[in-house]
This record gives structure tokens, sequence and C-alpha cells, in this order.
């Protein structure tokens, strides 16, 4: 056995570029198996004993990758250790390996470290009161703290300098690249924050009234964002305008499926009125007020039967009217229509009058967030509105315009010409 040993290394001795290659390929498969054993044992056995853990179940652990990371370091460290005991191989070819595994581990290292920067992020999110204080700004600062850090790390390692020296070499030159590159800088983080916080996404829908765009965002670059207009124009924004001015971003509008209507009907004051026994008897036909009408004259009915004498003056009495009945109707419309979301607010109220009229203001959501057929429920609940307006006697108020001044001035006519 010692003979052929002995042999075969003779025979290597003799070609050393193949002694060479035989052992960079055992230096790779020794490499190989731990990454292997390391992955698909190690790893593995550690989530099973995780699984009895209260961590166990987390599912943001599980995709966080830390431990998968961390694991990386293994083949690297074999690597790096390794290659010195390769024979016949050029001193900077061994230094080159090493460098270039030590920067592997420190950008290994920085990445399980954000990895878990995040997920401390999401666990504390989970607390009932994260909204009220969160550290997402934070963790940015310190990860981008910690990737400028590895970055520094990993150019000292692969150029084999302390970093030291790196960092007082980079002092006077940052001043001159930041002021030569200030918008590009500017661009740059505005990039991060626009990825990293989520803010815009390509099929956004967003709207800058300060620049005048409205509509789908279409390209996110480093520079510029671009975003197509309604009207098929398209406008360029600075990316840095996304994080220093205001914008609306539609997204959580597509999101929730409903599209809320906003919307005011502006009643002549004057036409409000109480409601006589007639005119409640006609109502009562009406399918989406019969059980309204019954439970609202019950109600005034037990109130108005503790007024005693007083009862005898209407003043004293409440009665129903034009207005609250036709509010009734139109929140029972909206409840009994499968265009409008049942889940999300739903609301008919009055505001506030003005010199315009009564607004009596629709607020609820669409069931759909297109915009052709949002507009097409809106317009068909308040063709209905107005169309069924007289039935309570009710008018829209509205300012005179020619046709009523030339129907007045006509009637006025008509009066003087008559005899007396």
């Amino acid at each position: 056995m010692k003979t052929q040993y002995a042999a075969a290394l003779e025979w290597l001795e003799r070609y050393p570029e193949f002694h060479t290659l035989i052992s960079l390929s055992l230096l790779v498969l020794v490499a190989w198996i731990a990454n292997w054993v390391v992955k698909r044992i190690l790893i593995r056995g550690l989530y099973r004993a995780l699984k009895a853990s209260p961590l166990g179940d987390d599912r943001e652990l599980a995709q966080s990758h830390i431990i998968a990371r961390l694991a990386n370091i293994v083949p690297a460290l074999i690597l790096s250790s390794g290659i010195a005991l390769v024979p016949d191989l050029p001193e900077a070819a061994v230094t080159v390996v090493r460098n270039v595994c030590g920067a592997f581990i420190i950008l290994t290292i920085a990445l399980a470290i954000s990895g878990v920067l995040t997920l401390a992020n999401t666990l504390y999110q989970r607390r009932p009161d994260a909204h009220l204080k969160p550290i997402k700004g934070y963790i940015q600062v310190v990860k981008i703290a910690l990737f400028a850090i590895a970055a520094v790390l990993m150019v000292a390692t692969l150029i084999d300098r302390s970093p030291l020296i790196l960092l007082s070499g980079l002092g006077a030159m940052a001043a001159v690249l930041m002021l030569i590159f200030q918008d590009t800088l500017l661009s740059l983080v505005a990039s991060v924050q626009i990825s990293s916080s989520d803010i815009v996404r390509v099929g956004d829908w967003v709207e800058m009234p300060q620049l005048n765009a409205d509509g789908d965002v279409i390209d996110i670059a480093l520079h510029t964002v671009k975003v197509q207009n309604w009207d098929k124009t398209i406008t360029t924004i600075p990316t840095k305008r996304f994080i220093t001015d205001p914008f609306k971003n539609w997204r959580g509008m597509q999101e929730s499926g409903g599209r809320r209507i906003k919307r005011s009907l502006y009643l002549d004051q004057t036409s409000v009125r109480f409601l006589d026994a007639g005119q409640i008897d006609r109502l009562h036909r009406l399918r989406l007020l019969d059980s309204y009408l019954i439970g609202k004259q019950n109600e005034l009915l037990d109130w108005n039967s503790q007024l005693a004498d007083y009862a005898r003056d209407p003043a004293n009495t409440r009665r129903l009217t034009n207005l609250g009945t036709f509010r009734a109707y139109v929140e029972n419309y909206l409840r009994q229509s499968p265009d409008i979301r049942q889940d999300m607010t739903l609301l008919v109220r009055q505001l506030a009058p003005t010199a315009d009229g009564l607004p009596l203001e629709l607020y609820c959501f669409t069931a759909t967030t297109a915009w052709g057929r949002y507009e097409a429920i809106q317009s068909d609940i308040f063709d209905h509105m107005l169309a069924i307006l007289p039935e309570f006697g009710l008018r829209v108020f509205q300012h005179p315009s020619g046709a009523d001044m030339h129907a007045w001035t006509s009637s006025a006519r008509r009066h003087e010409t008559e005899p007396a």
C-alpha cells in the first residue's frame, strides 16, 4: 500500500499541473459536500427543532432565509483555508481566492443581519400599538449603515488593504462626488426609499396635481417616473418628487375592490314639508318604504301618545317629513343594490344648508373599481333619485336659466293682458 502511495506521489510530482488540478478538484468537492451537509442535514434538523418551539410555525422566520444564508459561510471558509494547501498554485491566485471568499463572507453576514432586522420589524408590527410608534424608518437607516460598512469592508478585502486607508482616501473624493452627482444621489436615495417602502409600483394609478399628473405609472427608472395620463399624454416626474411632494396613490382603492361615491343632490329647501295621511298612504305602495313607514309610524304614535293634551296642537307632535322619508328611501335603495358594497361605509346624510340648496349626500362604495362601470353605476343612482323626487313632493334646486326667465315673462304678460 505504501509503495503504491509513494508511486502515485512520484507520478504526480512529474506532472505538477495535473497535481494542482486534482487538488483543486478535491478542495471544491469538499466545499460542495460541506455545503450539502450543512443545508440538507444541519439546517433541516435545526428547522425541525424550531418547530417544537413557539417560533416553529412562524412563516416569516421560515421565509427570511437567515439560517440558509449563514450556511453559505461554511464552503467559503473551506475554500479560503484550503486554497493554501493546493501545491504549485501561484501566490497571486491564493490571495485572490482568499480575498474573494472573505468579501463573500462579509456580504453573507450583512445579508443575514439585514434579514434579522426585517424579521424584527415584521414581528414588531404584530403588536397592537405598532402603528403608533413604527420602527421601519429606523430599521432602514440601520440597513443603509450596515451595507455601507459592508461595502467598505468588501472593497478593502478585495484589494487587500486596511479599511482605514480606504476611508481616508474616500473622504475628499466623497465631497467632490456628492457635488457633481447630487441629483443622481438624491434620485438613488429616492429609488431605494420608493422600493423599500413600496410607495409606487408600475401599474399604480397616481395623482400629483401640482405636476398635472393623473394616470398609470408605466415606468420607474433611477431619475424619472413616467405617468401615462388619462388623455394618453405622458408626464415625466423626477423620482425624488415622490419623496418630497405629496401625491395620491389609488392602489388601496383598487385592492379593496370598491370605489367611493361621494356626491350630493341639492334640494330646494322650500319644498320640505310634513306628510299628511293621504301622502303617507300613497308612499306605502313603494316596496322600499313599506317597512320603514310602519316602524316609523309606530314610533311616532308611541311618542305622541305621551304628550296628552299637548298632542292636540300639531306643532307639539312628531311627524313624518317628505325629506326624511326620501332619505330613508335612498338608503334602502342603496342597501338593495347589488352594485353597492354592503360591507363598506354607506351613508345618506344632510349637509349644512347653502345658498345653492340643501345638500343630500350619498356616501357609499361601488362593487367595482373599473372606471366606466363605476361612472355608469353612479349615474344610474342619481338618474333614479332625480326621477323619483316628485313622488315625495321635493324639488331640485338650480339657478334660474334663460328658459325659466322666458317662461316667467310670458306668464307675466298673459296676466297683464287678461281682463280684470
